[in-house]
This record gives C-alpha cells, structure tokens and sequence, in this order.
C-alpha cells in the first residue's frame, strides 16, 4: 500500500478519523482513497454518486459511508458525533457553473447554506481540531487580468456558482472571526479553519455534465464530436492530485497545531504554459487519444463565463513549500490515459497515477514526501 511504507505528510493522517464530504464526487473519491493509503479512518458524507458511471463506486473503498444532504443539519451533526472525526474535508458542493443558472436557489444552498451546517456541527463537535473547506478559484471578483489572483483580492462571483463561492468565503472568513480565531486557539477553541482554492482541475474518474475533459471523453467512447461552445477560454488545467497534495499538507500542519496555517489557500498549476485555450486542451488530448473530436458551432445559450482566470500560488510555494508537479503535458497525458484505459479495457488507472505522482514527489524531495 502507498501509505504503509512512507511518511507522507509526516504520518499525521494515519489512524486519524477524517470526516469527507462530497466523498462520492470526483475529488472526493481521489481524496478517500489517497487517505485511505495513508491509513487514516475515513468517513465519507455525501449525496449518491452524482453519475453512471461513477469513479467512486470503481475505487470500491473499505470506508464508511453515510448517504446524506449537507443542507440537514441534524444529519450532520448527528455524525459528527457519532464519529468524532479529528478533521474535515468539506468537498460537497453544486460544482457546476451551468446548472447554476438552470438551479440559482439550490446552487445556494448547497454551497452557502451547507457550510454553514458544516461549520455549525464542527463548532458543536468536541473531537474537531481542523477544517478544510474546498470553495473555487472562481471566489474571486474576475477583471479578466493576465496575472494570478492572490488570497488577498476581493471575493466576487457574476453567476450564481461564483457568487455562491464567494459567498461561502465569506462565511468561512466570519466563523473563523467569531468562532475559531486563531488568536483563541488553545483556549477558547481548538479548531484551526481554512478555506482552499482550485482551479480547472482534472483527471480520470470524472463523468460530470458541461466540463471539457468529461464531454471529449465520453464523445471519445462513442465516436462522437464534442460541440465545443467557448473554444477561446484559457484556463490553467491541473491535475486533481496537486490541489490534494496542497489540501492534505495545509491539514498536516493544522492538526499539529500550527496556528500561522489558518485562512485561505490557493493551489493551482505553476506556470503560464499550463494556461491554454479549451480547443487547444482538445487537440493535446486527440494527440494521446486520436478517438477525441470536436468541432465548434454558434451556440445561441450565450451564458457569461470567465475568459480568463488563474490563481497566484506564491503563498503555498512560500509558506507551506507546495509546489505542483506535473505539466500540462503530463496531466493531459495521464488524463486522457485514464479514459483511454478504462474505455478499451475495462482498467481502473487510479492507484498507478497515485502512485506515479508520489514517486515523482520524492524525487523531487517535495515537502509533503519527505518529511
């Protein structure tokens, strides 16, 4: 196993009781397994897998599971104390920019409400020491600039899913104001809490509706062409492995106590050549897999989106000593094997990426591999 004979992370996940919400998702389902691997007791809260097929079911990870809505807040709390986890990863969310405009009102609620939940029955829990919470790169209020949005710019949001996000950092920022003030930390409270920012992130597993890599991959298994509606919008893609190497370091340091930790986190790729176009994404992933197709067409559903948006990680780089690993063409590659993979084969590539990514770590002495 990949946690067995390492000391990823220190070793501070291992026997640790760690709560994940949303653990059926795309993220959440890497996440639980990558601390199942570093032998921590995980307990998954989350709606029913989102999709057929779905990457959690695939993982068939031996962790406990409990079918729930973050918006019930008795359910939550409910669980916290039943298993008193030490930490939580809070991933449930509505996720998607295009139903958000479709469901304003359960966007909201989901993503502002729920964590207001979450943050309530963590106040209430007795075992809780630290809090993760995963908004979006798109917190920020976007002016369309060429250069990264530090954890110090405004929080905004134009559609319903970045003002949901950005409202959620809001709240985040207020309860840990009003209720886990680093400054109290040790005797008013023992919870540190922080929020963590990610941008296009992708990676094998993930059959969401409306994202690019999901739309080439199942047009790809049926031979189909992905109409592709903003063929012009630069996004800095990473792969899912490197905002949860940031997650699980900036949770090491919180469960030992390290109270310069708490506030917000940006995790993104580390160079403008990870930035491209969404067409120019397609043509890599035809040259991995020549079955990907698009073409472009006039789409009258002319919904606002972001142009252009990237994260500056010097903060992460500076204070935590995260850096990301792979590059564009490495997480296209891996990517796009994945689905290649599992369209042809039946193969779950899952754990040799895990394992790919943590060699790589130790390699290049990343501080989350070697300490």
């Amino acid at each position: 196993m990949v946690g067995s004979k390492t000391a990823l992370f220190a070793d501070r996940y291992r026997r640790k009781r760690v709560l994940i919400t949303g653990h059926t998702g795309f993220k959440g389902s890497w996440l639980a397994l990558w601390l199942t691997q570093l032998g921590a007791d995980v307990i998954g809260y989350s709606l029913p897998p989102p999709t057929t097929p779905n990457h959690f079911d695939h993982l068939n990870l031996n962790i406990v599971t409990i079918e729930g809505d973050v918006r019930d807040r008795e359910k939550l709390e409910a669980t916290l104390r039943k298993y008193n986890p030490e930490i939580v990863f809070h991933l449930a969310a509505q996720s998607l920019v295009r139903q958000s405009y479709r469901e304003p009102v359960d966007t909201f609620t989901s993503n502002s409400l729920g964590t207001i939940n979450m943050l309530e029955a963590c106040r209430r829990s007795s075992s809780m020491r630290a809090v993760i919470i995963v908004t979006s790169d798109k917190c920020y209020e976007n002016r369309e600039w060429v250069w990264g949005y530090r954890e110090s710019d405004p929080i905004g949001g134009y559609d319903p899913y970045s003002a949901s996000k950005g409202c959620t950092e809001i709240i985040v920022g207020c309860w840990r104001n009003s209720y886990f003030n680093p400054e109290d930390y040790g005797n008013g409270h023992q919870t540190l809490l922080c929020s963590v920012r990610a941008g296009n992130v992708i990676g094998g597993g993930d059959w969401a509706a409306d994202r690019i890599i999901p739309d080439l991959m199942r047009a790809a298994s049926s031979n189909r062409a992905v109409i592709m509606r903003n063929p012009n919008a630069v996004r800095p893609w990473q792969h899912v492995l490197e905002p949860l190497s940031g997650y699980l370091l900036l949770g090491q340091k919180l469960l030992e106590g390290r109270v310069q930790f708490s506030g917000a986190w940006n995790f993104g790729p580390n160079s403008h050549e990870s930035a491209v176009t969404v067409s120019q994404l397609a043509e890599s992933a035809h040259t991995v897999w020549p079955r990907v197709k698009y073409r472009i067409k006039a789409n009258g559903d002319q919904l606002h989106e972001a142009n252009y948006l990237r994260l500056d990680i010097a903060k992460a780089q500076s204070e935590l000593k995260w850096n990301p690993l792979w590059d564009l063409e490495t997480t296209i590659s891996r990517t796009v094997g994945w689905y290649k993979s599992f369209c042809e084969h039946r193969e779950i590539r899952t754990h040799d990426d895990l394992q790919s990514f943590i060699s790589e770590a130790k390699a290049r002495q990343c501080a989350w591999a070697t300490e």
